[in-house]
């Protein structure tokens, strides 16, 4: 195997680590800790693990956690009040919903209610806009885990990499290609209607795999030496077992043998994940309190 791993757990800690030292300073300083609301809807098995993790990890770095555990037949008008409370809230500085919702239910109406100061997932249209236009601002913190991955094993300066993304979601593609053009990259967004794909991917000197099929990228995508960022995350039934497992949108098996730089699925990019949102709360508090 030629590829180091990048350990996103271990990047994880040292992120939470420092933002519980941030929330220590807080407490000292300005006599108060930051408070994130958590709101999950019905009682998807997957949803509750994530939620239970965010919950926890709050916990260890100090921020306060509020849940909200609402029935999965709520209407929308129910919903969309609980989220408009919370945003005219004072005491709260961040506001997550748990998504994807219940058949039936709005998201992206809720989301846009969410007070952008509060937008810790980074999803709303004005978070989404400051992003695109480079202005101080809560980003998404999928791909902020991604970049910050990335500079693990390349260096803080990824100015002239060529990068491209495979996937054009709002939640990923999309907001990670304005990531990496901040940082003077040349990025690609590649999808289910670009030609050439495996060509276009063996380009890039950071390749990152958001497209949600698993095992889709093979070896021969891969340019050697390449960083090899892997968001997917897909449960698939294990050969003559009924158990499943986890498996990202790259082939790590081989990919790892042409790589210079891998996340593993799971420990890669999901820790750094929940990290990004614990330092997004203690930025929401500091930027609307002018700290």
């Amino acid at each position: 195997m030629n590829a180091q791993i990048i350990d996103g757990k271990h990047q994880a800690s040292l992120l939470n680590q420092k933002t519980k030292t941030d929330v220590e300073i807080l407490v000292a300083k300005h006599g108060f800790a930051p408070s994130l609301a958590v709101v999950l809807v019905g009682h998807d098995p997957a949803s509750e693990v994530y939620v239970r993790n965010k919950v926890r990890t709050a916990k260890e770095i100090g921020i306060n956690s509020l849940e909200y555990l609402l029935p999965a037949d709520i209407a929308q008008t129910e919903l969309e009040a609980k989220i408009t409370e919370l945003s005219q809230n004072p005491q709260i500085d961040g506001i997550l919903v748990q998504l994807p919702l219940p058949e039936g239910l709005n998201a992206e109406k809720v989301i846009e209610l969410i007070d952008p100061q509060k937008d810790v997932d980074g999803l709303s249209e004005i978070s989404i806009g400051k992003l695109a236009l480079g202005k101080l601002g809560l980003r998404a913190c999928t791909p902020l885990g991604v970049v910050i991955l990335a500079k693990t094993a390349l260096g803080n300066n990824l100015s002239g990499k060529n990068v491209v993304v495979i996937g054009r979601s709002n939640l990923v593609g999309k907001p990670v290609a304005f990531l990496f053009l901040q940082e003077n990259c040349t990025v690609t967004i590649a999808h289910s209607k670009t030609e050439n794909l495996p060509q276009i991917c063996k380009t890039a000197d950071i390749l990152v795999a958001a497209v949600g099929q698993p095992n889709m990228v093979k070896a021969d995508w891969v340019k050697a030496g390449a960083c090899v960022i892997d968001v997917g995350i897909n449960r698939v039934a294990i050969e003559n077992s009924p158990k499943t497992k986890l498996v990202g949108d790259v082939d790590f098996e081989e990919a790892k043998d042409i790589a210079g730089f891998i996340t593993p699925v799971p420990g890669g990019v999901g820790p750094m994940t929940i990290a990004c949102l614990m330092a997004n709360t203690v930025m929401a508090a500091k930027l609307r309190r002018n700290i």
